[in-house]
């Protein structure tokens, strides 16, 4: 009986894909929202006129993120299609050359060429194609570009991250929001940021700084730029 026959290891990259849409799309409904709430209540907007601001910015940036997350993914997957459609016409018209290409690229990784022709060969006749998207053009399995899976992310995401300032303006007082919004939208940039770095096994503290510093520079010229107009909107 073999101690370690089931271990397995998870390693952060398998998050890549999932991981950033998330994390993108939750910063930004938090860091865009929060600044637009702050912006429109320092030019003398109402707390109704705030309220319905976050809503419309929630709503349409959740779509915005989405389909902007899509359309870039999925220019990712055409191109990794491209690749693999390209690499499978050269292994049926070029085999002999292709089983070169890849012994090379073992013999550069540090096998002795012996080694490395075996190694080939035996690759090619398990997965000839999976082993050149890996080796040859550097797709992996786990980092796929998947753009459903992305644009859901970033789309929901992005609404959590909005709803921080959405509820800070029904739980403040209207004299509070603007403090209330604020303090609300850097606490929350604060977990997000370690959070993410956790997932993503890097230093929670430097994760939830670089957020917070972003976030408070995006607010603080928000506030300026709404402070330009002294406009009471109801």
């Amino acid at each position: 009986m073999t101690r370690h026959s089931s271990h397995t290891e998870k390693h952060y990259t398998e998050r890549s894909g999932w991981l950033r849409a998330a994390v993108l799309g939750a910063n930004d409904g938090i860091i865009s929202v929060t600044s637009l709430v702050i912006g429109i209540a320092a030019s003398g907007a109402s707390a109704q006129t705030l309220l319905v601001s976050c809503i419309a910015g929630l709503i349409s940036g959740a779509v915005s993120m989405a389909a902007g997350e899509y359309i870039s993914v999925k220019s990712q997957q055409d191109i990794e299609q491209a690749d693999l459609k390209m690499e499978a016409h050269e292994l049926h018209h070029n085999p002999d050359q292709e089983l070169k290409e890849l012994t090379k690229i073992y013999v550069q990784r540090g096998l002795e060429p012996s080694l490395a022709v075996e190694v080939a060969k035996q690759l090619t006749a398990h997965d000839a194609l999976q082993a050149h998207a890996r080796d040859e053009i550097g797709i992996f399995e786990q980092t796929l570009a998947k753009p459903l899976q992305a644009a859901f992310s970033s789309a929901f995401s992005f609404s959590v991250g909005a709803v921080c300032p959405l509820l800070a303006i029904l739980i403040f007082p209207a004299h509070w929001v603007q403090i209330g919004v604020g303090s609300v939208g850097i606490i929350s940039l604060g977990v997000l940021g370690a959070l993410a770095s956790y997932v993503g096994g890097n230093s929670v503290w430097k994760g939830a700084l670089r957020v917070v510093v972003w976030g408070i520079l995006a607010m603080l010229f928000s506030f300026w730029v709404g402070s330009l107009f002294d406009v009471d909107v109801h």
